[in-house]
């Protein structure tokens, strides 16, 4: 194991990961992960949940209508990954359970990823440790909403890209900066067919 500050590496021996009985192959598309799990979605429509040390598959989410484009695990004492797909969708998952909480609908095309926002943080000033209400799915369709996960209603918030440059959100993230003791700064950055905003 290598160590830098917050960051850690480790180099482990990685055995092939077996999920469908019917030999066909299942390109994984996305791959998202806690620490002792790991989670892939694939174009079979399919998320598993794998143990990382045992390589054993822990539960299966089915309900996607096509690929899925990209997973994200949720933070410390939130149960939950998001999934985006190429069904327009995103989608919240009880990762125990393996229950499918809510679904989130307003992107007209392929969701190609998601993210847990640093908005609405109970109890902490800083989002690791803390509990995001809120998720962010950026879309082909050039737009980033932004859901409450409490409730699948209308979005909060679109961010809209410039439809004749952008052609589609590809990635995000956005990071925390506090300027002052009270003043608190989000910056987003996107990247595009074309550009990062």
């Amino acid at each position: 194991m290598l160590k830098h500050q917050n960051h850690y590496m480790f180099s482990m021996d990685m055995k092939t990961l077996f999920g469908n009985n019917n030999n066909e192959r299942n390109n994984i598309n996305a791959i998202g992960g806690s620490g002792y799990a790991i989670c892939s979605g694939s174009f079979d429509t399919t998320v598993r949940i794998w143990d990382i040390e045992t390589t054993k598959q822990l539960n299966v989410f089915k309900g996607h209508e096509n690929w899925i484009l990209s997973v994200k695990y949720g933070l410390n004492e939130l149960r939950n990954t998001i999934l985006s797909g190429s069904d327009e969708s995103v989608r919240l998952w009880d990762i125990r359970s393996g229950q499918q909480i809510q679904v989130f609908k307003g992107h007209i095309y392929g969701v190609t990823c998601v993210e847990y926002s640093p908005f609405v943080i109970k109890n902490s000033t800083d989002v690791i440790g803390g509990s995001s209400n809120v998720i962010c799915s950026g879309s082909i369709d050039n737009t980033i909403r932004f859901w409450d996960i409490r409730s699948n209603k209308n979005g909060l918030c679109v961010i809209k890209g410039d439809d004749e440059k952008d052609e589609g959100v590809m990635c995000f993230k956005m990071k925390r900066k506090a300027k002052a003791m009270i003043t608190l700064v989000v910056v987003l950055i996107y990247v595009t067919v074309h550009a990062v905003v």
